[in-house]
């Protein structure tokens, strides 16, 4: 068996190459030890309810979603967050604190609500407004989220802003998290500005009308795995499926051989679009130096657990978007998004659905747990924070292990390297959530440039 080209992993960033080299007329081999493609990404309908186990959305700002989901038929499905109910709350001390109003990740850009919000000290107030006086400048070396933040807005803006914000997205902790990797913006922005506030006002100035034209979130009104179908129909006839493990790899003549269960494999033209660690494995025997960087890359486990509830089980209705709980605070949840008031279309009238989320680079355990005990002590804290007592009408738990790329300080370095080493073997290309983003858009533009790279090599016009 051959093929021109093969990529190994059925996540969205393979699904996309397959889906962009299919546009350019070239045939691809897909291969996936799952039993089903798509990843992370996986949704799933109970009792009317629209329930994402993995990402629930993907940001705006960021086209290529967007962009792929026009080519497939289904931007006339595409719904945003509903802004307008947008609140967040952090778990403090006993009690539910809205962030400020205004809050752009970490940044404050409105004063009445930072000097009146009960979640920050005086004193971190008084810090968040001298900011506005930090010099310009660029640092010479890579630094840690957390240093970052804390030199511009104090400790306590890490702890109950930065780590809790961070925590929802990578699973990770700002003191090991690269600010280049994970918000160069703001590394822009200090270099320009000083001030990172400053910084964020002057963006928001000249991009008012895109600002409020945009939802903050967009996804798909059933569910991501919409996008997943609708690239798996794509690709009948242009793309072999194989739901196998690729053991090993190997350099031919004309290419590659990859070792499947079953025999092997050739191609010309090979694409790893899995986790880091697995590409390590494969890349060993092309680039002893790339599989080790490869397998530095660490990686975040996580679990949702999706837990529905009537209506009726809570004393008064839920507000905002979902409430997170910092490190300082926290016992298993990491954080709980209220579904039917960030998207409408999710969950049916008299149901509420919480997702609720567990894990991380701390406690990678809980994913060895039972379904059991980990609705029960979900349930347990749920009922503390938000002061209900009721057992869910239903529940149903994802777990992902080793999941979620950590942008480490030091990754511009790695991915330099990483990104030389992969130029210096003819053929070979890697995509995925460990090189140069963590969301859907990033991945899916990750895919469409490996299969461009490879159009202009096998139809060079």
């Amino acid at each position: 068996m051959d093929a021109p080209v093969a990529i190994v992993g059925g996540g969205i960033s393979g699904l996309s190459t397959a889906y962009y080299l299919a546009k350019a007329g070239i045939p691809s081999t897909l291969i996936e030890a799952r039993p089903r493609l798509g990843g992370v990404i996986q949704t799933e309908h109970i009792e009317g309810c629209v329930i994402e186990g993995g990402p629930d959305s993907f940001l705006s700002m960021k086209p290529a979603a967007m962009e792929l989901i026009g080519e497939l038929g289904l931007a006339g499905e595409v719904i945003g967050s509903n802004d307008h109910l947008r609140v967040t709350y952090v778990w403090k001390g006993g009690r539910l604190l809205p962030l400020p109003d205004g809050l752009q990740l970490m940044v404050p850009t409105k004063l009445v609500p930072l000097l009146t919000t009960r979640l920050l000290s005086w004193r971190t107030k008084l810090h968040m407004g001298m900011e506005l006086f930090h010099p310009p400048g660029r640092h010479a070396e890579d630094q840690s989220v957390a240093d970052f933040v804390a030199s511009h807005y104090g400790a306590e803006a890490v702890d109950y802003l930065a780590e809790p914000l961070l925590s929802g997205i990578y699973g990770g902790s700002p003191s090991a998290l690269s600010i280049t990797s994970v918000l160069p913006r703001f590394v822009e922005l200090e270099a320009k500005y000083g001030s990172l506030t400053k910084g964020v006002l002057a963006g928001l100035k000249a991009n008012k009308a895109e600002a409020k034209r945009l939802p903050l979130f967009r996804t798909l009104k059933s569910g991501l795995g919409q996008m997943v179908s609708a690239l798996t129909e794509r690709l009948e006839g242009h793309a072999t499926v194989l739901h196998q493990r690729a053991e090993a790899v190997e350099r031919t003549g004309g290419g590659f051989r990859i070792r499947l269960e079953d025999g092997w494999l050739e191609c010309a033209q090979l694409v790893l679009a899995s986790e880091a660690h697995n590409a390590a494995t494969l890349a060993r025997s092309l680039d002893g130096r790339l599989a080790d960087l490869l397998g530095g890359v660490p990686y975040s486990s996580s679990m949702t657990v999706a837990l529905g509830f009537p209506d009726s089980a809570f004393p008064k209705p839920l507000k905002g978007f979902g409430f997170l709980v910092p490190k300082r605070e926290r016992r298993r949840l990491v954080a709980c998004t209220w579904v039917g008031t960030k998207f409408s279309h999710r969950v049916p009238s008299g149901t509420t659905l919480l997702r609720c989320f567990l894990g991380g680079m701390d406690d990678g355990a809980i994913l060895s747990a039972g379904d059991d005990a980990v609705i029960a002590a979900v349930v347990d804290e749920l009922h503390d924070i938000v002061g209900f007592r009721a057992a869910p009408a239903f529940s149903r738990i994802f777990r992902w292990p080793r999941s979620m790329a950590q942008y480490t300080v030091g990754h511009p370095a790695r991915l330099a390297e990483i990104e030389a080493r992969t130029a210096a073997i003819a053929g070979f290309q890697l995509a995925g959530n460990a090189y140069t983003g963590i969301g859907i858009p990033d991945c899916i533009r990750m895919g469409k440039q490996a299969a461009e790279t490879i159009a202009k090599v096998l139809c060079p016009v």
